[in-house]
Protein backbone atom coordinates (compact mmCIF):
# COMPACT_ATOMS: atom_id res chain seq x y z
CA UNK A 1 0.00 0.00 0.00
CA UNK A 2 1.21 3.51 -0.62
CA UNK A 3 2.32 5.35 1.79
CA UNK A 4 0.56 8.68 0.12
CA UNK A 5 -2.81 6.64 0.47
CA UNK A 6 -2.29 5.46 3.86
CA UNK A 7 -4.45 6.45 6.84
CA UNK A 8 -2.89 6.71 10.35
CA UNK A 9 -5.36 8.63 13.04
CA UNK A 10 -3.55 7.34 16.18
CA UNK A 11 0.23 7.88 15.29
CA UNK A 12 0.29 11.07 17.24
CA UNK A 13 -1.87 9.60 20.39
CA UNK A 14 1.78 7.95 21.61
CA UNK A 15 3.46 10.78 21.65
CA UNK A 16 0.40 13.17 23.30
CA UNK A 17 0.26 10.12 26.06
CA UNK A 18 4.03 10.42 26.94
CA UNK A 19 3.67 14.46 27.72
CA UNK A 20 1.50 13.76 30.11
CA UNK A 21 3.00 10.96 31.53
CA UNK A 22 6.09 13.21 31.85
CA UNK A 23 3.63 16.34 33.19
CA UNK A 24 2.46 13.48 35.95
CA UNK A 25 5.72 12.70 37.44
CA UNK A 26 6.68 16.15 37.81
CA UNK A 27 3.97 17.28 40.14
CA UNK A 28 3.86 14.31 42.22
CA UNK A 29 5.63 14.82 45.39
CA UNK A 30 9.06 12.96 45.84
CA UNK A 31 8.57 10.32 48.36
CA UNK A 32 11.31 9.95 51.06
CA UNK A 33 12.52 7.09 51.97
CA UNK A 34 11.75 5.86 55.56
CA UNK A 35 14.85 4.84 58.19
CA UNK A 36 15.80 1.61 58.47
CA UNK A 37 15.60 1.80 62.34
CA UNK A 38 12.92 4.60 63.82
CA UNK A 39 14.69 6.78 66.94
CA UNK A 40 13.30 6.05 70.48
CA UNK A 41 12.71 9.77 72.31
CA UNK A 42 14.49 9.14 75.59
CA UNK A 43 12.38 9.35 78.97
CA UNK A 44 11.79 13.05 80.39
CA UNK A 45 11.87 13.18 84.14
CA UNK A 46 9.10 15.20 86.27
CA UNK A 47 11.36 18.03 86.46
CA UNK A 48 11.88 18.67 82.76
CA UNK A 49 8.03 17.71 81.65
CA UNK A 50 6.61 20.43 84.42
CA UNK A 51 9.47 22.88 83.01
CA UNK A 52 8.30 21.62 79.54
CA UNK A 53 4.86 22.68 80.31
CA UNK A 54 5.51 25.23 81.67
CA UNK A 55 7.38 27.18 78.75
CA UNK A 56 4.27 29.54 77.49
CA UNK A 57 2.56 30.16 81.16
CA UNK A 58 2.55 33.56 82.03
CA UNK A 59 2.39 35.03 85.75
CA UNK A 60 -0.22 37.04 86.66
CA UNK A 61 1.47 40.01 88.74
CA UNK A 62 -2.03 41.41 90.10
CA UNK A 63 -2.66 37.83 91.76
CA UNK A 64 0.22 37.88 93.71
CA UNK A 65 -1.33 39.76 96.51
CA UNK A 66 -4.89 39.49 96.79
CA UNK A 67 -6.00 42.34 99.08
CA UNK A 68 -8.35 41.90 102.04
CA UNK A 69 -10.28 43.71 104.57
CA UNK A 70 -10.57 42.52 108.12
CA UNK A 71 -14.31 42.28 108.99
CA UNK A 72 -15.57 43.92 112.36
CA UNK A 73 -16.81 41.56 115.09
CA UNK A 74 -20.39 42.54 116.23
CA UNK A 75 -21.58 41.81 119.81
CA UNK A 76 -24.01 38.63 119.85
CA UNK A 77 -27.80 39.64 119.46
CA UNK A 78 -29.36 41.10 122.84
CA UNK A 79 -32.80 39.21 123.03
CA UNK A 80 -35.57 41.43 124.93
CA UNK A 81 -37.12 38.68 127.26
CA UNK A 82 -36.47 39.08 130.97
CA UNK A 83 -34.22 36.26 131.54
CA UNK A 84 -31.62 38.35 128.91
CA UNK A 85 -31.74 41.61 131.29
CA UNK A 86 -28.36 41.31 133.05
CA UNK A 87 -26.62 40.34 129.02
CA UNK A 88 -28.30 43.60 127.63
CA UNK A 89 -27.40 45.88 129.79
CA UNK A 90 -23.80 44.28 130.56
CA UNK A 91 -23.46 45.14 126.41
CA UNK A 92 -25.00 48.97 126.78
CA UNK A 93 -22.29 49.24 129.33
CA UNK A 94 -19.47 48.02 127.18
CA UNK A 95 -21.09 49.89 124.20
CA UNK A 96 -20.74 52.97 126.67
CA UNK A 97 -17.48 52.36 127.70
CA UNK A 98 -16.02 51.82 123.83
CA UNK A 99 -18.06 55.32 122.72
CA UNK A 100 -16.45 57.09 126.30
CA UNK A 101 -19.74 58.16 127.42
CA UNK A 102 -18.86 55.94 130.36
CA UNK A 103 -15.60 55.95 132.68
CA UNK A 104 -13.92 52.78 133.89
CA UNK A 105 -13.64 52.04 137.47
CA UNK A 106 -10.18 51.50 137.83
CA UNK A 107 -10.46 50.36 140.56
CA UNK A 108 -11.67 46.90 139.64
CA UNK A 109 -9.09 46.31 137.46
CA UNK A 110 -6.18 43.94 137.63
CA UNK A 111 -3.46 46.95 137.47
CA UNK A 112 -5.42 48.82 140.30
CA UNK A 113 -3.02 48.60 143.58
CA UNK A 114 -3.06 49.82 147.13
CA UNK A 115 -1.13 48.92 150.06
CA UNK A 116 -1.66 50.71 154.00
CA UNK A 117 1.33 50.40 156.50
CA UNK A 118 -0.32 48.13 159.05
CA UNK A 119 1.07 50.73 161.23
CA UNK A 120 -1.06 53.23 160.56
CA UNK A 121 -4.19 51.35 160.03
CA UNK A 122 -6.51 54.64 160.57
CA UNK A 123 -5.93 55.50 156.84
CA UNK A 124 -8.73 55.02 154.19
CA UNK A 125 -6.95 54.05 151.10
CA UNK A 126 -9.85 54.80 148.84
CA UNK A 127 -9.56 58.49 149.86
CA UNK A 128 -6.31 58.74 148.81
CA UNK A 129 -7.21 56.71 145.67
CA UNK A 130 -10.25 59.40 145.03
CA UNK A 131 -7.61 62.65 145.47
CA UNK A 132 -8.61 63.73 148.93
CA UNK A 133 -5.22 64.77 149.71
CA UNK A 134 -3.59 67.59 148.07
CA UNK A 135 -0.34 65.89 145.55
CA UNK A 136 2.46 68.23 147.05
CA UNK A 137 5.44 67.01 145.13
CA UNK A 138 5.89 64.72 142.06
CA UNK A 139 8.30 61.99 140.55
CA UNK A 140 8.47 61.48 136.86
CA UNK A 141 10.59 58.11 136.29
CA UNK A 142 9.78 57.86 132.43
CA UNK A 143 13.29 56.59 130.61
CA UNK A 144 14.77 55.48 134.14
CA UNK A 145 16.55 52.23 134.05
CA UNK A 146 16.07 50.41 137.49
CA UNK A 147 19.01 51.47 139.55
CA UNK A 148 18.17 54.75 138.47
CA UNK A 149 15.22 54.69 139.21
CA UNK A 150 15.68 53.26 143.26
CA UNK A 151 18.16 55.67 143.93
CA UNK A 152 16.15 58.85 142.46
CA UNK A 153 12.74 57.21 144.55
CA UNK A 154 15.24 57.34 147.74
CA UNK A 155 16.01 60.65 147.66
CA UNK A 156 12.77 62.00 147.10
CA UNK A 157 10.81 60.31 149.29
CA UNK A 158 14.09 61.26 152.32
CA UNK A 159 13.69 64.99 150.75
CA UNK A 160 9.83 64.95 150.68
CA UNK A 161 9.23 64.14 154.36
CA UNK A 162 12.24 66.66 155.13
CA UNK A 163 9.97 69.09 153.46
CA UNK A 164 6.76 68.28 154.97
CA UNK A 165 4.86 66.57 152.24
CA UNK A 166 2.48 64.69 153.18
CA UNK A 167 1.06 63.47 149.70
CA UNK A 168 3.61 62.79 146.55
CA UNK A 169 2.99 61.14 142.87
CA UNK A 170 5.13 58.69 141.35
CA UNK A 171 4.85 58.54 137.69
CA UNK A 172 6.00 55.04 136.83
CA UNK A 173 4.23 54.43 133.38
CA UNK A 174 2.60 51.11 133.03
CA UNK A 175 4.96 49.09 131.35
CA UNK A 176 2.30 47.65 128.84
CA UNK A 177 5.92 46.84 126.51
CA UNK A 178 7.70 44.89 128.84
CA UNK A 179 8.03 41.35 128.02
CA UNK A 180 8.13 40.60 131.43
CA UNK A 181 5.06 43.01 132.51
CA UNK A 182 5.39 46.21 134.44
CA UNK A 183 9.26 45.58 136.08
CA UNK A 184 9.58 48.77 137.39
CA UNK A 185 5.85 49.80 138.68
CA UNK A 186 6.61 46.22 140.69
CA UNK A 187 9.63 47.19 142.08
CA UNK A 188 8.03 50.56 143.43
CA UNK A 189 5.19 48.78 145.22
CA UNK A 190 8.23 46.47 146.77
CA UNK A 191 10.44 48.77 148.00
CA UNK A 192 7.81 51.55 149.58
CA UNK A 193 6.15 48.75 151.14
CA UNK A 194 9.79 46.80 152.90
CA UNK A 195 12.60 49.13 153.28
CA UNK A 196 11.03 52.64 153.24
CA UNK A 197 8.09 51.83 154.85
CA UNK A 198 9.29 53.71 157.35
CA UNK A 199 8.23 57.00 155.59
CA UNK A 200 4.65 55.84 154.00
CA UNK A 201 1.67 55.32 156.07
CA UNK A 202 0.08 54.17 152.09
CA UNK A 203 -0.31 54.55 148.90
CA UNK A 204 -2.79 53.79 146.08
CA UNK A 205 -3.30 53.80 142.02
CA UNK A 206 -4.04 57.93 141.11
CA UNK A 207 -7.23 58.53 139.93
CA UNK A 208 -7.75 58.83 136.00
CA UNK A 209 -7.41 62.06 135.50
CA UNK A 210 -4.05 62.40 137.05
CA UNK A 211 -1.78 59.18 135.42
CA UNK A 212 -4.10 56.44 136.33
CA UNK A 213 -2.59 53.05 136.14
CA UNK A 214 0.71 54.32 135.61
CA UNK A 215 0.63 56.98 138.76
CA UNK A 216 1.04 56.26 142.56
CA UNK A 217 0.02 58.61 145.46
CA UNK A 218 1.93 57.69 148.37
CA UNK A 219 0.61 59.56 151.93
CA UNK A 220 4.03 59.94 153.82
CA UNK A 221 4.62 59.85 157.56
CA UNK A 222 4.95 63.31 159.16
CA UNK A 223 8.83 64.23 159.42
Amino acid sequence: MSEEFAHRPFDELGGLLKGKMALRRQKEPKKVAKAAVETVAPEMTDEELFREAMLNVKEIKEFTQIPYSRGKLKPPPCKDDDDDYGDKECLDTLRAIRDGKRPIDIRKTQEYIEWNNPAHRNVFTLHLHEGRYSVQDFLDLHGSTLAEAELIITDFIKESVRKSHRCVKIIHGRGLRSPNGPVLKNAITGWLSGRMRKYVMAFATAPQYDGGLGALYILLKKG
